[in-house]
């Protein structure tokens, strides 16, 4: 099973679609809170190099937004 975490906001569209998608397809997540916990906030940036969100972790794979066919294929949907 791939390791998926999710960057997030309480207010992002795009977050709550895919955290959605995540569901309907029985995807496990950890999802962090940037808007919250400015120490994830700085781990997304470090790592993605995004300001926005969601951004995602696939294993090592970073998407940014709510890549439908991207998400599919990392995780073999």
């Amino acid at each position: 099973m791939k390791q998926v975490s999710i960057y997030t906001t309480p207010t992002c569209t795009y977050c709550k679609a895919t955290k959605e998608f995540f569901h309907e397809n029985n995807v496990e997540f950890q999802e962090f809170d940037v808007a919250a916990d400015a120490v994830r906030r700085e781990e997304m940036i470090e790592r993605s190099g995004q300001m926005g969100v969601p951004v995602i972790m696939i294993d090592n794979d970073i998407v940014v937004g709510f890549n439908k066919a991207k998400l599919s294929e990392l995780l073999g949907l």
